[in-house]
């Protein structure tokens, strides 16, 4: 039996850092060889993905209107998550991502909690975010942690759920 302790750091990150950089291609790879899997029966082309990342990297994630959490799991870069003021008294949450070892740690809930500080420090008192219909993951962790699903907030291409959560 493995008794470690598991210890989670979670801090505001630059966007351009070599740590968000891996993180950034870590997870596009994930999210659009997924989507191009299930559509398309084939992984994202290479210079798709270079395009993809140039394109949403940044995303408002910097300040000050927006940050980039980055998160570490026993020093190690684990995960990211990012958040952007979206409008009068909301704030968007973006880019929810922990490593694939990383995940079942607890993490993920860590990451979305310090970004709901991040969002009310931002002076936000609502959160809002949009997910795809194959991230069964998210949506099952955003409704495990009070989001509710909602109308369609935006015309983001691939979002087919919307979520909203209240932070008083």
């Amino acid at each position: 039996m493995n008794d470690r302790v598991t210890t989670w750091t979670i801090a505001p990150e630059p966007v351009d850092s070599p740590v968000a950089t891996a993180l950034w291609r870590a997870y596009y790879t994930e999210v659009s060889d997924r989507w191009y899997l299930l559509h398309q029966g084939r992984r994202t082309d290479p210079d798709e993905l270079e395009r993809e990342i140039a394109a949403g990297a940044v995303d408002g994630l910097v300040p000050p209107a927006g940050r980039l959490l980055l998160a570490l799991c026993d020093g190690e870069p684990a995960g990211m998550a990012g958040v952007r003021l979206a409008g009068a008294g909301t704030a968007e949450l973006k880019r929810v991502f922990l490593r694939e070892g990383m995940r079942g740690k607890g993490g993920a809930a860590l990451l979305v909690s310090a970004a709901e500080d991040t969002a009310r420090e931002l002076g936000a008192q609502r959160m809002i975010l949009d997910t795809r219909g194959d991230l069964i993951e998210a949506r099952t962790l955003y409704a495990r942690l009070g989001y509710r699903e909602t109308e369609r907030h935006n015309d983001e291409p691939y979002a087919e759920h919307w979520f909203t959560k209240d932070l008083l």
